[in-house]
């Protein structure tokens, strides 16, 4: 069930928390659209895709801060130290550096706002005016501590963009409203000034890609504080609405993101197309070192003579570099000499392949499959059934959906040319989208087809064919999860308004294409009666509009007699339908339900 989320009326971790949450989220959103806009330092198309790879590494380190404050809350900055140390770690590309760097400014003031006591007025009007100062310091240190960062910092860039929002911030009234509404109309100003500041913009006739990343997460702020979305972003190429404005429900299955990557920046002079206008340099190096200042303050001369779009950001010994170079080995061995370089990645731009493989090794290269599924479950039952249909899956446990790193991964242990993806939960669609773009850059071809249930992905692997060729196999597979409607009971954990009205904690809820459709009583001594009733009034309700084929999956904690008086309903009351039941295993649901 969806979680509710309450308004902070107060700069604390509850408010980081929805930030971050609504960052990725917001990014999510705009990822394609970023990523095509992207021109500079590098046309590579990827800037929207490491900024939401970077907020997802910073989301889930503030998740990891709660957890280990529970039964407590973290304090508010303690929630953003953790924000800007996820983002640091898990730092991508150009764009994703500096917003490491942003967030990890913004910290610093906050980390400072602790010693202030509060305990006099802890809600007033008082708390929230040193609220509103603190927080336009933070965005003015954000800025500040982006240009210490980047060597040679460039305007109509989203430094430009970060500089606006703190101006902006400071000239808004005393209330946290006021400042994050301020900050982000002058960001979306300044964004819009971009193709003028820079030509390599305004000849492709598109604004800064990292600077609209920046945008969507002001975007979040203003969200996160007010509980509005703010007016949408800026169009990007061909005029196309921006991505961060409201959005309705997600349509049903019905299209593959296919497999071609974003391309509408072709026309631009793509790698060669910098600042001064020569041939940059053929790879990307990034890696964590950890190092002490005067080393790093070397390490920054050394690398500003090797290459450019050099970006280092952090500190307390633990540093994120980022630089542009012709010789790769040789960028590294500067900061073996700085200090512990790890998490070392080295992209080739001509080849658009990412070179992870350790130094010296010389085992045989397996040669790739053709084509292989990739599949999330939740449960290892399911997680069995995917595997002998002769999918890879990764699984999802309750509460721990998987990261897009842990999806990229599933797909190289595919070790195909092709690939099909099956997210199988419509909150992991975003997540998904990120992951199959990484993919892309590393030479495997991905259609992600956006499943929202287990068995909207069971269909679809029942039609898959391996010899047909692949846009006609996604077509075929797509098509099958879209004509799959889908169910699933569940428990309500607390009182709640729910779109079939008020459920009581402990209720079975059914719900049909993911909305709360039926409430079932809370269960008695014996919970079968309940699940079943519940159930049966769920599987009526689908079947009204027709259908020729049934799937149960069962939880593990669900008795066979369940699907027993299922199946015996179904057979008596419709006529002409099959059904087919599987269990779901530990982690599962109580029941899946899927109707073709």
């Amino acid at each position: 069930m969806p979680k509710e989320r309450q308004v902070p009326q107060i700069l604390d971790a509850a408010l980081v928390r929805a930030w971050c949450a609504l960052s990725l989220d917001a990014l999510g959103r705009a990822r394609e659209e970023i990523d095509a806009i992207n021109v500079y330092p590098v046309a590579d198309g990827d800037t929207g895709t490491n900024l939401y790879l970077t907020l997802e590494s910073a989301a889930q380190a503030v998740e990891a801060a709660f957890a280990g404050h529970e039964p407590e809350l973290p304090s508010a900055a303690q929630a953003a130290r953790a924000m800007a140390h996820g983002a640091l770690i898990g730092a991508r590309g150009n764009s994703g550096t500096i917003l490491a760097q942003l967030l990890r400014g913004m910290a610093e003031v906050l980390a400072a706002e602790d010693a202030r006591d509060t305990a006099d007025d802890p809600v007033g009007p008082a708390r929230a005016a040193g609220d509103a100062r603190a927080l336009r310091r933070a965005l003015r240190r954000a800025a500040e501590s982006a240009y210490e960062a980047v060597a040679h910092p460039v305007e109509g860039t989203v430094l430009t963009v970060a500089t606006a929002a703190a101006d902006g911030a400071a000239g808004a009234a005393d209330d946290c409203r006021s400042v994050v509404r301020a900050a982000y109309r002058s960001a979306r100003t300044a964004l819009e000034a971009t193709p003028r500041q820079l030509a390599v913009l305004g000849r492709a006739g598109v604004v800064d890609a990292g600077g609209r990343g920046l945008v969507a997460v002001l975007g979040a702020l203003v969200e996160a504080c007010t509980g509005e979305r703010p007016a949408p972003a800026l169009p990007g190429p061909s005029g196309a609405a921006g991505s961060s404005g409201p959005v309705g429900a997600p349509g049903p299955v019905g299209s593959a993101e296919q497999v071609e990557p974003v391309g509408s920046v072709e026309s631009v002079e793509s790698v060669e197309e910098c600042e001064d206008g020569v041939g940059g340099p053929a790879y990307e190096v990034i890696y964590l070192l950890e190092a002490t200042d005067p080393a790093v303050e070397r390490l920054r001369a050394r690398l500003d003579g090797l290459g450019d779009s050099l970006v280092v950001v952090g500190g307390d010994g633990l540093w994120n570099v980022h630089v542009h170079v012709d010789d790769a080995g040789a960028a590294v061995e500067a900061g073996v000499e700085a200090g512990r370089p790890y998490r070392i990645r080295i992209t080739h731009f001509g080849a658009g392949d990412a070179h992870t493989a350790r130094a010296g090794d010389a085992r045989p290269v397996r040669e790739p499959a053709q084509r292989a599924i990739v599949a999330v479950v939740p449960g290892e039952g399911l997680a069995g059934l995917y595997g002998e249909a002769g999918a890879t899956t990764v699984l999802a446990r309750p509460g721990e959906p998987p990261a897009s790193g842990e999806l990229v991964q599933a797909i190289r242990r595919a070790h195909a040319r092709e690939v099909v993806l099956l997210p199988n939960d419509a909150e992991l669609r975003h997540t998904a989208a990120a992951a199959a773009e990484q993919a892309r850059t590393e030479g495997v071809r991905v259609a992600l087809i956006p499943t929202r249930s287990a068995v909207q992905g069971i269909a679809a692997l029942a039609v898959h064919e391996p010899g047909r060729r692949f846009d006609e196999d996604v077509v075929s597979m797509t098509s099958a999860a879209g004509a799959t409607r889908y169910a699933e009971l569940a428990v309500a954990e607390r009182q709640s308004w729910t779109t079939a009205g008020i459920c009581q904690a402990g209720d079975v809820l059914g719900l049909i294409d993911g909305d709360v459709a039926v409430i079932g009583a809370t269960p008695g001594p014996d919970a079968t009666d309940t699940l079943v009733e519940t159930a049966v009034t769920v599987l009526d309700r689908m079947l009204a509009a027709g259908g020729e084929m049934v799937t149960l999956v069962l939880g593990d904690e669900v008795p066979d007699r369940v699907a027993d008086r299922l199946e015996r309903h179904v057979r008596d009351a419709h006529l002409a339908v099959d059904t087919v039941v599987y269990r779901g295993g530990r982690h599962a649901a109580l029941l899946l339900v899927g109707v073709e």
